[in-house]
């Protein structure tokens, strides 16, 4: 499954009621599902393209004004969802990158992006849990790359007005490589 789906919402109650009209809607995969702060709700499904576009168009349709974000990616970059899933395997630990946002869905597309820009290592994509809703991506590999891969992912959170803040750190201490990992 490469292709997935987000719809990001303001309200619990909006965002289970949107979850099960997604699943009733198309044949998608529910990934994840939950409130990630307080007042905050994302849903993510997977399958194929077309079943994943009508689900998050109907949860659109009737998301009313609670609308936070959404995307529909059809060729997720391969690390993403290990990243997202708390799985990635990093081998080397090199230079550092951060995207910061504000939106789970940005922070996804953030990181599709960035592993697609160059050849980096995802290491996480936390998605608003336990941070107020505010959502990050870490990577590593060489400077240059790192550099490419953050220049790219925060383009894409900064077209919408969601870009926090990036960092490239060139040589991490050995002490914050063992608080990430």
């Amino acid at each position: 499954m490469n292709s997935i789906g987000l719809i990001e919402v303001k309200n619990v109650s909006k965002g289970i009621k949107l979850t099960d009209e997604m699943l009733k809607s198309a044949g998608v995969t529910l990934i994840q599902s939950g409130s990630v702060c307080p007042g905050k709700f994302v849903t993510i499904v997977g399958g194929d393209l077309s079943s994943i576009q009508a689900a998050v168009e109907r949860a659109d349709l009737i998301c009313e004004d609670s609308l936070i974000d959404k995307f529909v990616i059809g060729n997720l970059g391969e690390q993403v969802f290990e990243a997202m899933c708390g799985t990635a395997l990093v081998k080397e630990k090199k230079a550092l990158g951060v995207i910061e946002t504000f939106t789970a869905a940005s922070a996804i597309e953030a990181a599709d992006a960035a592993v697609k820009a160059a050849v980096v290592s995802l290491i996480e994509v936390r998605v608003a849990r336990g941070m107020g809703g505010k959502c990050f991506v870490t990577l590593t590999g060489d400077v240059a790359d790192v550099t490419a891969a953050v220049d790219a992912g925060a383009r894409i959170a900064a077209k919408t007005g969601v870009l926090i803040n990036t960092e490239v750190i060139a040589n991490p201490h050995p002490e914050l490589w063992e608080a990430i990992f």
